[in-house]
């Protein structure tokens, strides 16, 4: 297996630093909703370093969220989640950024890992039932969806573009 250089390392860290401060300091939670810009540095790291280094920074990220800056009890099951919706971006956003590879892996990551598999971990964790903890939370997907597509559209076409030519 090759070893990451240290460039992809440190573009890992720093992705990660952000991820945490726009996910504990910069968004709206609840036990049961989150409204937050922090997929923005796992788009970042799919475009310019791959699935695995994205998946890295979600699951680092969340790891390191939940124990400096708890909003819950950690719940491991979370972290496989935001290593699933890196992967996700990776697959998705890699090598070729289209708006329906971008609407593939906005529905991808919000309809099926976060409104069904982090509300069955919601409702795991919290004893909540899970049908109407679900119809709550579609709230949520229906209110980041656009903010997503549009997000992500912004960064892929403008700033991950411009990055990727300044770091060759």
């Amino acid at each position: 297996m090759k070893r990451p250089a240290t460039k992809t390392m440190v573009i890992v860290g720093l992705l990660v630093a952000v991820e945490v401060v726009l996910s504990r300091f910069c968004s709206i939670s609840t036990w049961n909703l989150k409204i937050s810009f922090s997929f923005v540095p796992a788009v970042l790291a799919a475009v310019l370093l791959g699935p695995v280094a994205v998946g890295t920074v979600g699951a680092l990220g969340d790891f390191i969220g939940a124990v400096l800056f708890p909003i819950g009890p950690y719940f491991p099951s979370f972290t496989l989640t935001a290593f699933l919706t890196g992967l996700v971006f990776g697959w998705f956003l890699h090598k070729r950024q289209t708006l329906w590879r971008i609407l593939g892996a906005v529905a991808v990551n919000l309809f099926v890992l976060s409104l069904l598999l982090q509300t069955v971990w919601i409702s795991l964790l919290y004893d909540a039932p899970y049908m109407p903890l679900l119809l709550t939370r579609i709230v949520q997907c229906g209110i980041m969806a656009p903010i997503q597509f549009f997000s992500i559209c912004f960064f892929v076409k403008v700033r991950c573009r411009y990055w990727k030519r300044s770091m060759a």
